[in-house]
């Protein structure tokens, strides 16, 4: 670890030690014209820092600790956030399935960053508890390249850190590591480069430009570039070309300008032309737009541009959106739109973010390993009263359709992970009740057929088309059950992945306004970060923004 984390981990240590609390600003609800946020109240009851933190790494709040003000956001950042709600407690008697699509875009992480980097906190509406939570790599078992399954499912259980009566279930999914770039597929690559006016910011075409430069040095010769520009009207600025070729195309990269307005939907349409044109039967085909993040020339509501990418996805082209900068984003049209697409959504806002993402996660995106991909968790009456899964909240699917494999669900590439944490009530114990929470859904008692073992907590299934199936081919099903013997003393005796993903998650409840948030103790979540931050490059990042994030609440 870098020697700047180690001096913030021992200067966190020691204003601990000495009592120091964080100072604290208001958030003017007025301020605020998104009724959404009523929804979503303050925390409650968490403790911040100096008189009153437990010491160990349970993230129960302390009974004393004095309510902080809710977090202050900027009133005027012009993005465009949809609250995702909070799953509330389901019982299992009444409904012992849930089902949900995967889900590993990071775009709700990269505006939490881009937000404390810029002395603000993300706006709750923003805060997609499972993205923060999938931003991490996890040393889940990998699956071999050559294996049929190609991924693999990790389970784990532990005490709940808000109480340890409850349980915390982990499910984890670790796809197979992505190829060489040599030995990746061949690859058709559509660049959709929004260069209206809103884009003349140093924080967004010229990080575009940059990311299609450095995407380059990851392509074969062979492969095929095009590049797309939309503004009032759209162009061909490069038709698929070799990336052999180098010269022409980054000569046409440097020449894009921004000016006017945005007629994303036309430029769609152009840039599925252009793929097409060059589509490799077997390889990847894939559009990647980059924008500010709306459009307001032509067909521009959220509904519709959804039903125009499902339309263009016959063609086997996949879609992914990259939001830049900040002030424009329509945060959920874009990822609308990219779930519709079988692509992925992030923000860069940065140089370093801009690298980041050529470098970590472009081969993950154009390598995918699985398409419509659904989980389904299976609990044991008999052994949970209650469950509620944290997080994913926009991505859920009917228990019935998930044997129904012409429903779309989402996809991942080569390298991605999954982690899904659900809080689960023992059989005989009480749900909790939580001033704002949604009441718990029960009513008639399930009468379908159930697949758990009578001795098992769970069976999580999962099931999947592999990258080439058509719409209507059948999926592939695997599963795996939890048996109570399985669940750990303590959540300290649980494994270090965890122990991080039940602290990230806490943490971006308090972030979100999420009424379950009140029990979060942030000096123990603060323990869990500080411990593991050595670990790797990202979770030191994490901590540090932790740190700062913390200044400003």
């Amino acid at each position: 670890m870098g020697s700047k984390w180690m001096i913030r981990k021992q200067l966190a240590l020691l204003a601990a030690a000495l009592g120091s609390s964080a100072a604290g600003c208001s958030f003017d609800d007025a301020s605020s014209t998104d009724a959404s946020y009523e929804a979503y109240p303050a925390a409650p009851n968490v403790s911040y820092g100096g008189g009153g933190g437990s010491g160990g790494n349970s993230l129960v709040a302390q009974p004393n600790a004095g309510a902080p003000d809710a977090p202050a956001v900027d009133p005027a950042g012009g993005d465009d956030f949809t609250a995702a709600g909070t799953n509330p407690f389901v019982m299992a008697e009444h409904d012992p399935l849930s089902t949900f699509a995967v889900d590993v875009d990071t775009a709700s992480y990269d505006v939490f960053k881009r937000d404390v980097e810029d002395g603000l906190l993300p706006e709750p509406d923003s805060v997609r508890l499972e993205e923060y939570v999938n931003f991490f790599s996890y040393d889940y078992p990998t699956a071999d390249s050559s294996a049929e399954v190609p991924f693999s499912i990790s389970l784990a259980a532990a005490p709940s850190a808000l109480d340890p009566a409850r349980t915390l279930l982990r499910v984890g999914i670790q796809g197979k590591a992505p190829p060489a770039a040599e030995e990746k597929r061949p690859t058709n690559l559509v660049f959709l480069v929004d260069t209206s006016g809103s884009m003349n910011e140093h924080d967004k075409l010229p990080l575009a430009q940059q990311l299609l430069r450095q995407t380059l040095q990851l392509l074969e010769p062979t492969d095929t570039v095009a590049i797309v520009s939309y503004a009032g009207d759209t162009s061909v600025r490069l038709a698929p070309t070799a990336v052999a070729d180098g010269d022409r195309i980054r000569t046409e990269i440097s020449a894009l300008v921004s000016s006017g307005r945005t007629n994303g939907a036309s430029g769609i349409n152009l840039a599925y032309e252009q793929a097409e044109a060059a589509f490799i039967q077997g390889g990847i085909n894939h559009v990647i737009l980059c924008t500010d993040g709306d459009f307001n020339v032509g067909v521009s509501d959220t509904t519709s541009l959804v039903e125009l990418i499902r339309t263009k996805r016959r063609s086997g082209v996949t879609f992914t959106a990259l939001g830049f900068g900040r002030g424009n984003l329509n945060d959920s049209m874009l990822e609308a739109i990219s779930n519709a697409g079988n692509g992925f959504y992030g923000v860069i806002s940065s140089e370093q973010q801009a690298a980041e993402y050529v470098n970590e996660r472009m081969l993950s995106t154009l390598s995918l390993i699985a398409r419509d991909m659904k989980v389904q968790v299976e609990f044991n009456p008999a052994r949970v009263a209650a469950y509620r899964l944290l997080g994913y909240e926009n991505r859920a699917i009917a228990d019935d359709d998930f044997r129904d494999d012409v429903i779309d669900a989402g996809e991942i590439g080569a390298g991605h992970r999954v982690t899904a944490l659900y809080e689960i009530v023992p059989s005989g114990a009480s749900v909790p009740e939580i001033e704002g929470a949604p009441a718990p859904e029960s009513g008639a008692a399930y009468d379908g057929a159930r697949e758990v073992a009578s001795d098992d907590l769970v069976l999580v299934k999962v099931r999947y088309k592999h990258v080439d199936a058509g719409t209507t081919d059948p999926a592939l099903e695997v599963a795996a059950g939890l048996a109570p013997a399985a669940i750990a003393q303590s959540l300290q005796d649980a494994d270090l992945d965890l122990q991080w993903a039940n602290a990230v998650a806490a943490f971006s409840e308090v972030l979100k306004h999420s009424p379950y948030a009140g029990a979060v103790d942030l000096d123990a979540v603060d323990a869990v970060l500080a411990g593991q931050a050595d670990r790797d490059d990202t979770r030191a990042e994490f901590y540090e923004l932790f740190l700062r994030a913390r200044e400003l609440m």
